[in-house]
């Protein structure tokens, strides 16, 4: 790991030369990045993914200029030089995790690399004493700060009002059915279902510990179980809700959280104590997953509390009831 670090040269120790290659595999790279986000956007937001090839397009008419101004300075072979052999450099979000960002954070990164890039050639140009190449550095220092408000005329072209409100409810409409409503059902699960076994436990034993191993085992054996049911019951490819591997955590984790809840307090060695705040986190749990219900599923908020808190106090009493029998 020392080695390689060391081996990475300071921007400041870059030749010309190495910094036109620089920029050119840079440009290369954002213009990859913005047809990576197009290709994936095409189908549910082509407003967005027409954007984002037209700001694709521009990178590639910068790459040119680049590659023309290098043959004419320095030939045909251009060094291999990336982002990732210079030290201090500023880094690009790898396309594979950022094609997972949801709408609104693809439109800042956008802007973030434009912003980037825009500090890069200002940087370089002052660094460069052939007057050709500084001219057309500052060019694409100033083509990338005008990039920010182009990318909002890309959006006023391609987004209209209307448009953009279709895509940002579709894209809302997709992190509801792929995180909201696995988590949800998987929070529901873990937070009532191990009422009665961690209370009955409880009541049962008088003893905090076994009670907190018995609600673990059920919390986590229930996430699993929760989490590898959402994702094979359905692949998400007719119902279109999203990848099973994302909806199968949302739901095993949440699950597994709903449980711990209120098993947890039971680190508490004196036993009344333990109970007491116990209970409090049920509480707790129980009008959070109404107030969930409500922000996100659009049920009416007294409706959800009805439901869930009757639900769970049902449980909760059937657990007290056959742990202290």
């Amino acid at each position: 790991m020392i080695g390689f670090f060391s081996s990475r040269k300071r921007f400041s120790d870059l030749t010309e030369q190495e910094v036109l290659a620089l920029a050119i595999s840079s440009e290369e790279d954002d213009a990859r990045i913005y047809r990576g986000f197009a290709e994936r956007l095409r189908e549910e937001f082509p407003g967005t993914a027409q954007m984002f090839e037209e700001m694709a397009v521009e990178e590639d008419a910068h790459r040119r200029r680049l590659i023309e101004r290098h043959q004419a300075r320095f030939g045909e072979v251009i060094p291999l030089i990336r982002r990732e052999h210079v030290s201090g450099y500023y880094a690009r979000r790898p396309v594979w995790l950022a094609e997972n960002l949801p709408l609104d954070k693809m439109r800042e990164l956008a802007a973030d690399m434009e912003r980037q890039a825009e500090q890069f050639y200002r940087t370089a140009a002052s660094r460069t004493q052939d007057a050709e190449t500084r001219k057309l550095l500052g060019d694409l220092a100033a083509a990338e700060a005008g990039h920010e408000k182009k990318a909002g005329a890309l959006e006023e072209r391609h987004l209209d009002g209307e448009t953009r409100e279709e895509e940002d409810l579709s894209a809302h409409r997709q992190f509801v059915l792929t995180w909201v409503q696995p988590g949800l059902a998987g929070l529901m699960d873990g937070s009532v279902s191990t009422l009665a076994p961690i209370f009955a436990t409880a009541f049962a034993t008088q003893d905090p510990w076994t009670t907190f191993l018995v609600g673990l085992a059920a919390s986590v054996g229930a996430g699993i179980s929760m989490g590898f049911t959402e994702a094979a019951s359905d692949d998400g490819q007719l119902s279109g809700r999203g990848s099973p591997w994302k909806r199968g955590v949302a739901s095993g984790v949440m699950t597994t959280l709903g449980g711990l809840g209120h098993a947890l307090p039971y680190l508490i060695p004196h036993f009344w104590t333990a109970t007491v705040i116990a209970l409090i986190v049920v509480f707790v749990e129980l009008w959070a997953i109404a107030w969930i219900q409500n922000r996100y599923m659009d049920t009416p908020f007294f409706r959800a509390a009805l439901q869930v808190v009757l639900g769970g106090a049902l449980v909760l009493g059937a657990g007290i009831l056959i742990g202290g029998g």
